[in-house]
């Protein structure tokens, strides 16, 4: 089953910002780091993410409280208002030129490192994204892919943050098997890439209702997922907790040691109903947090960002979209 499609919502949440980017300091030289390579598969996840999640203040959903709040719109002002107070990850993709990707990565280290917490990041650039379907796109090729993530790596590298490596590029391939050699080889690059900057990094998992887990485990595995941290699951999809700790549990013992995961929590407060894009009746999950008590599970994340559409379905705007009155229906069943 097709999951649902996460989205950029770079547009909406940053068009006001571009050309101060760009003025943005360098980072302090000082290493921030509280991973390595050698500990990037055994670390304990309060040490992975040190001082808790990162809260985005200009991300999507506070860009578009601001907005919202000047035009009148004060219901869906307060529902964006609502999830910008929570920690989103921060989407990465070719919308940015070089000069712009390195000052937006910057001013959130710059950020995260004044409050002591832990910033999440999310390459979105793979060629061939999407198969096609409403959020295609990507770098027009691997060598220049390859590129684009080495410079997002290089950028990280010395500072603290986890990176969600490339939504949908595993759990895709069922649909456009023809790019399975070629996105396998591609991944495991980046994934090293990563890996050589000690920044953690994660795979594509899937979610529990679409690839079986021992499918999705020899794709991580062709992958690089020996030198990632390990995978993550249910991103912009609405499968509850225990059902992506169920399936997520069997795929990290299939894929190898030391294999940890993370659950997109985003969407998933009322779980799913066989919907995959705006899914209607769908409510914001538990707010992130790091885990404590999990055998692999690192964390439960807000990958995907709640209030941005996923495309042209249930009245929604083009992907990435703010779209107001699904946020106002997200937070009304949110599960907290």
């Amino acid at each position: 089953m097709k999951k649902s499609l996460p989205t950029l919502a770079v547009a909406s949440a940053t068009a006001l910002l571009l050309s101060g980017l760009v003025s943005t300091p360098a980072v302090a030289a000082t290493n921030t780091a509280t991973v390595t390579t050698a500990t990037i598969k055994t670390a304990s996840p309060s040490t992975v993410y040190k001082g808790g999640l990162y809260v985005e203040t200009w991300g999507a959903a506070a860009t578009a409280a601001k907005n919202l709040t000047a035009a009148g719109k004060t219901a869906e002002a307060a529902a964006a208002r609502t999830i910008a107070a929570q920690p989103v990850a921060i989407w990465l993709s070719g919308y940015y030129s070089d000069t712009e990707l390195v000052a937006l990565i910057n001013r959130n280290i710059v950020a995260a490192e004044k409050k002591g917490t832990t910033p999440v990041f999310v390459t979105y650039n793979i060629p061939g994204r999407d198969c096609s379907s409403y959020s295609a796109g990507g770098a027009k090729d691997d060598p220049s892919y390859l590129r684009w993530n080495s410079l997002v790596a290089n950028t990280l590298k010395g500072h603290r943050a986890a990176v969600i490596v490339e939504p949908d590029s595993l759990g895709h391939l069922s649909t456009c098997p023809e790019k399975i050699p070629s996105r396998e080889a591609t991944l495991k690059s980046a994934v090293t890439a990563f890996y050589n900057a000690g920044i953690p990094a994660y795979l594509d998992g899937g979610n529990s209702n679409w690839v079986k887990a021992p499918v999705m485990a020899e794709r991580l595995k062709a992958s690089g997922i020996s030198k990632a941290r390990g995978f993550y699951t249910n991103v912009a999809n609405y499968r509850t907790e225990a059902q992506e700790k169920t399936y997520a549990e069997e795929l990290s013992r299939l894929s190898g040691p030391d294999v940890h995961y993370i659950i997109d929590n985003s969407r998933n407060g009322k779980g799913w109903n066989g919907q995959w894009c705006n899914a209607t009746g769908a409510g914001l999950g538990r707010t992130p947090r790091i885990a404590v008590n999990g055998v692999k599970i690192d964390a439960f994340l807000w990958v995907k960002t709640p209030g941005a559409s996923d495309g042209p379905c249930n009245g929604g705007p083009g992907p990435g979209k703010w779209f107001g009155s699904y946020a106002i229906s997200l937070v009304a069943n949110r599960a907290w």
